[in-house]
Order: C-alpha cells, then sequence, then structure tokens
C-alpha cells in the first residue's frame, strides 16, 4: 500500500507541476501553449517555466500532510526532486 501511495503522489506532483506551468504560460504570455512552450524553449527559460510550476506543489504537499497522506505527500517530494533534476538537464 505505501509504494501505491508513493507512485500515486508522484503522479499528483507531475500533474500539479504541469498545471502551474501552464497556468503560468496563459496567465502572464502572450502566447498559445504550444507556441509559448517552442518560445520558452528556443529562449532556454524552459527550465525555469518548470520551476515556477512547481510552486503549485508547495499546496498540495500541505493539503495531503493535513489529510495525514505523508506517503503521498512523499510522492510529491519525490515529483519536485525529479522535476529539478530535469531542470538541470533542459
Amino acid at each position: 500500500m505505501n509504494k501505491k501511495d508513493i507512485f500515486l503522489g508522484f503522479i499528483i506532483g507531475i500533474f500539479t507541476s504541469l498545471l502551474g506551468s501552464y497556468l503560468f504560460i496563459a496567465f502572464f504570455t502572450k502566447f498559445d501553449i504550444l507556441s509559448g512552450i517552442q518560445a520558452i524553449r528556443e529562449n532556454g527559460y524552459l527550465g525555469k517555466v518548470i520551476t515556477i510550476g512547481t510552486t503549485l506543489d508547495l499546496a498540495v504537499f500541505a493539503f495531503l500532510l493535513k489529510k495525514d497522506k505523508e506517503f503521498m505527500a512523499g510522492g510529491v517530494i519525490l515529483a519536485v526532486i525529479a522535476l529539478a533534476i530535469s531542470t538541470l538537464l533542459v
């Protein structure tokens, strides 16, 4: 059961980061999502946008801890670590 909760938390963390990145592109740039990602990638800011999108994981982490879902919250932290490593490679 613990591995399942960690995996579910990981998936929630990745999805939340993607949602945060989408919201950043939608609200703070003049591009639509596809041309925005392409322009951000060309300018070398993709890692920074992913990092900004990851800030939503903080709220999800706090919510999961409040609901006593420690293993899911650990999965969210694992997703943040994986995204941080991926931003170093992008």
